[in-house]
């Protein structure tokens, strides 16, 4: 625990959000810029503001503080649940998760946030609506499945829902054209050099470097696997209990698929990937496993080349073990 920084744990909402101060206190304030500078205005002295990645409700005010040489943190939602759950906390309000947050503040002295490019933001918002959109997609894919396998000799709805998944293909090509034509233009170098590595796809690597503000915020492939939620999890106590190792699944969950989709070309044409992938079945391991394994390398790679500058060559030893 920190006892020379003071905190300020904020809980965001669409409307509100709600402060925890250093002494205890509580206010709530609208979230807006008159807000924002209301909040300013009552703190004294200087306090470390701490709030929840909350998607986009978060970000004005953390752009805000930031801005006005505020120090920021943005935290994991689910870090927070733990804490809360850690502490055996049943009362749940606004009120009391920005206690929370300001008093897993006072106990971890968490990292000071920093915005991502403004580019980033921009492409963040595409993927965001290309989510959507393919979930609508997904939804009328499964309803015209449904239709066909009915027996109704009615083709109007059938026809409708083509025609309405034709709109939606043209816009999301339309939306991933400009999120290419963005990363092209601000990363387009570093969008060749993780395309040279085999396996890797040009959407897989656009997806990580929007999620990752370019690697800028990493400094080893540890923290970059932990990100996307690809970390192991180990499950022993004592001599009975042998629980199922699994992976944390804490992250962007988009990035992780692709990254497994992509482990299926990875082991056949990545030699690093192909020997890893071998080595783990012949101990007799699972091919999911091995492939989860197999994500993990691609990862590793992708941090490397982010490094170095350089292209994919299978041959590359990094002197440096913390960015393999």
């Amino acid at each position: 625990m920190s006892k020379n920084k003071q905190y300020a744990g904020i809980d965001m909402s669409k409307d509100v959000f709600d402060v925890s101060y250093p002494d205890g206190s509580h206010k709530t304030f609208e979230n807006d810029k008159q807000g924002f500078r209301s909040f300013i205005q009552s703190l004294s002295g200087e306090v470390h503001c701490v709030m929840e990645n909350t998607g986009r409700y978060h970000q004005p005010l953390a752009c805000y503080l930031y801005d006005h040489c505020l120090d920021v943190s943005v935290m994991n939602a689910l870090v927070i649940k733990r804490f809360i759950q850690m502490r055996l906390k049943v009362t749940k309000t606004d009120k009391a998760d920005a206690k929370m947050i300001r008093e897993y503040a006072e106990w971890d002295s968490p990292e000071l946030w920093e915005p991502p490019s403004e580019y980033i933001t921009q492409c963040k918002n595409l993927r965001g609506l290309v989510a959507l959109l393919v979930k609508q997609r997904t939804a009328l894919k499964n309803q015209l499945h449904s239709l066909k396998n009915s027996g109704s000799s009615h083709k109007l709805p059938q026809q409708v829902i083509n025609r309405q998944i034709k709109s939606l293909d043209q816009e999301i090509d339309g939306l991933e054209s400009e999120m290419l034509l963005l990363v092209k233009a601000c990363d387009g170098d570093l969008l060749s050099r993780l395309g040279s590595i085999p396996g890797m796809g040009r959407k897989t690597a656009m997806a990580m470097i929007v999620a990752t503000d370019g690697f800028r915020n990493f400094t080893n492939s540890k923290q970059l696997i932990s990100y996307f939620g690809l970390s192991p999890m180990i499950w022993l106590s004592g001599t009975s209990i042998r629980g199922r190792s699994r992976i944390s699944k804490s992250g962007d969950k988009d990035v992780r698929n692709l990254l497994f989709m992509c482990s299926f070309t990875a082991y056949k044409h990545n030699r690093a990937c192909a020997e890893l992938y071998d080595r783990i079945v012949n101990k007799g391991k699972s091919k999911k496993l091995a492939l989860i394994a197999v994500s993990n390398k691609l990862l590793k790679q992708a941090f490397a080349i982010s490094q170095n500058g350089l292209t994919y060559d299978e041959n590359y030893r990094s002197k440096n073990p913390g960015i393999n």
